[in-house]
């Protein structure tokens, strides 16, 4: 099956189906995660390999007779002798080579992530509008509030009575800075060729003179430059690390590696950059970890929750995602980066 021999690059596995759904091709992928060589595969009815067979093959015909493709279906693939295994099966129709069908099969973890990440977009993009319109509707009388105790502090005759208005005053700027950081992520990001281990150094510097931790690095030297914006990468990153830095952590490590052949907000890339922001210290509290990269939710007395989010805005910018996981000791935060 030479016509799609270039399908063995994929780290996705993939099968050929013909119009009676049996498999013409496998790729290795395939034969890694069904843990059966192509030989033994091409010619067994796909369907077969499923405990749900009735159920699916009206999806497949549906995928061949009505549609282009049907969205992932989970499936069971079974083993004899071995434990069944769950598995995301996304069917679409090629109409090539006289073939009919192609089958991708992703563990089930691997599709939860792509779905996962889906709807964090849009719940970002929908907490942003309501961020970006609150901010809006609390600058305009915080200027009024703030002009108001300028005028009342000129008319007081008693010096001490003009430390309230100062409270008015300075709690007036406190709040109109923080609108001002929730409307900063407005901006459109500014390209231009710059490295990772640039922003991380930069970050790093920024870091250790904050909070004197150590930074350990683990850098892939092979990683290529991005088209990117400088400033907004360090924000991302350095909110991050600040986050860990603030939770008590001791040691912050800085892991970078190139993936290939990801999915990354539902959209597949030859090769992408991995940067991990891991620490040792408490992990995020398990009752906001699903709301941790939502505006104004923090797991720090005192904090604003705008970090993380605004984290995860400007990384969306760049077609990437932040993800994280957590447990005591060690928390994970990982950006995604696609290089285009």
């Amino acid at each position: 099956m030479a016509s799609f021999a270039g399908l063995d690059l994929l780290a996705t596995a993939v099968v050929v189906l013909d119009d009676e759904f049996v498999v013409r091709y496998a790729n290795r992928a395939a034969e890694n995660l069904l843990t059966a060589g192509a030989r033994s595969l091409i010619g067994q009815p796909f369907l077969g390999l499923f405990a749900e067979g009735a159920d699916l093959e009206r999806a497949l015909q549906d995928a061949r007779v009505i549609h282009w493709d049907y969205s992932a279906r989970n499936v069971t693939y079974v083993r004899t002798g071995r434990e069944p295994v769950p598995l995301s099966c996304t069917v679409t129709r090629i109409d090539s080579f006289g073939m009919a069908l192609l089958a991708e099969l992703r563990p089930i973890s691997e599709q939860l992530r792509i779905e996962r990440e889906a709807r964090m977009e849009s719940e970002q993009q929908a907490n942003r509008e309501l961020i970006r319109n609150l901010a809006h509707e609390i600058k305009n009388p915080l200027g009024g509030l703030r002009g108001s105790a300028q005028l009342l502090e000129r008319e007081l005759e008693r010096p001490e009575l003009r430390e309230y208005t100062q409270v008015i005053i300075k709690e007036a700027d406190r709040l109109q800075t923080l609108m001002d950081r929730m409307l900063t992520p407005h901006r459109a990001p500014r390209l231009e060729p710059l490295g990772l281990h640039e922003v991380l150094e930069r970050v790093r510097s920024l870091v250790r003179a904050e909070f004197g931790i150590e930074i350990v690095r683990d850098y892939d030297p092979s990683l290529p430059e991005i088209l990117g914006d400088r400033e907004q990468l360090i924000q991302a990153v350095l909110n991050i690390a600040r986050n860990s830095a603030q939770a008590g952590s001791e040691t912050v490590i800085f892991r970078t590696r190139v993936l290939r052949q990801i999915t990354i907000l539902k959209k597949r890339y030859r090769l992408a950059l991995e940067l991990q922001v891991i620490d040792d210290g408490p992990g995020v509290p398990e009752e906001i970890q699903d709301r941790i990269f939502n505006p104004l939710v923090s797991g720090r007395e005192g904090g604003t929750g705008l970090g993380l989010s605004l984290a995860q805005t400007f990384v969306h910018y760049h077609h990437g995602v932040v993800e994280f996981e957590s447990r005591p000791g060690r928390t994970i935060f990982r950006i995604l980066l696609p290089i285009r």
